[in-house]
């Protein structure tokens, strides 16, 4: 086993904006028996991560570690734990407790760096159920971008009505989940429209192999362009991070008994459902909080077998974590924005 430091470097915040982040030293004690100590090496960041350093996530404690994303090395393993051994490469889960099943109030109240401190820290433990393998072919950098980007894509599309070969996929952006949202559907054989502010983010989708891409600001009617190109169908699935301001669009793209999944509100807005076309169109309206350990075990499967590997647009050092969610903030990156902890 590893000798652990006593002492680690974590970063902390008050939910008074990213500027603010704190690198503090905390100690570090051993792995209780059925828990697990895993060396960070990296961290990604999504928008839930600037809700929280703003203050505006529900049910945030008032002084955390932030971020739910990382990847690392176990460095040591308590003593009944038999599954995972030193120097296993793994990704803690989203919300520990959630192993299975539907989310519940007691595996959301397990959720890293919202209701319990997250992995901006060089070491964190967490129960050994809680963890997931790394695919071989992905580096910690990759990894990490996996446990809430990744999976909240992958519960959208192979959720309860598992996306087929030769489906319509629309993507709303290309951020994180959307970026994922693409690749998973394009290794299922579906075809996917891609909407972006910018001509150069649309590059990068195409790219990846995305079929239709679309600049909403230089077709705002970016909904009856996508009838147009499903033949005035609509697409089975949307994966819906705008929110208020883009799901009555989004409810005009997608076809009858075709599915709305709802994942993020980054345009904002006050429009609800519409409720008098979801009823006509049979549409359902679906709101996904990420995923199980088990889903997250499924996920990286797929990952292994199609050989995807995440969209990363930068990655800055954990002496620069400010400067992450400052660019994050930003919206000029295509995939996601993570932080490398670990040098070695």
């Amino acid at each position: 086993m590893v000798k652990l430091p006593q002492t680690i470097r974590e970063y902390k915040t008050r939910g008074d904006k990213p500027q603010n982040l704190r690198l503090e030293q905390a100690s570090l004690s051993p792995p209780r028996a059925s828990e697990v100590t895993v060396k960070i090496h990296a961290v990604s960041l999504q928008y839930r991560d600037l809700l929280v350093v703003h203050g505006r996530y529900a049910g945030a404690r008032g002084e955390l570690v932030p971020c739910s994303d990382g990847a690392g090395e176990i460095v040591a393993v308590g003593a009944e734990v038999k599954r995972w051994k030193v120097g296993d490469r793994v990704c803690p889960n989203f919300a520990l407790d959630h192993v299975c099943g539907d989310v519940t109030k007691e595996t959301k109240a397990t959720a890293l760096g919202g209701n319990i401190d997250g992995v901006l820290r060089e070491y964190i433990n967490v129960p050994a159920y809680s963890i997931v393998r790394i695919p071989d072919h992905l580096s910690y950098e990759e990894a990490s971008t996996l446990p809430c980007a990744a999976l909240t894509a992958y519960c959208a599309l192979l959720g309860p009505r598992p996306l087929k070969g030769g489906d319509y996929v629309l993507a709303l952006g290309t951020g994180g989940v959307s970026t994922f949202a693409a690749q998973i559907a394009l290794a299922s054989g579906a075809n996917v429209i891609v909407t972006s502010s910018s001509d150069e983010k649309m590059e990068v989708a195409r790219k990846l192999g995305v079929q239709h891409r679309i600049n909403y600001k230089k077709t705002p009617n970016w909904d009856e362009e996508v009838r147009k190109i499903t033949g005035g169908r609509g697409v089975d699935h949307v994966i819906e991070v705008g929110g208020p301001n883009t799901l009555q669009k989004s409810s005009r793209a997608v076809k009858d008994s075709g599915w709305v999944h709802i994942i993020g509100f980054v345009s904002g807005g006050e429009h609800g459902i519409p409720v008098e076309t979801a009823i006509w169109n049979a549409i359902t309206f679906r709101g996904l909080l990420v995923g199980s350990v088990m889903q997250f075990e499924d996920m990286n499967r797929l990952f292994a077998a199609r050989d995807i590997h995440p969209v990363i647009d930068r990655v800055f050092t954990f002496e620069h974590a400010i400067d992450a969610y400052t660019y994050l903030e930003s919206q000029k990156h295509v995939g996601k924005v993570v932080i490398q902890v670990s040098k070695d």
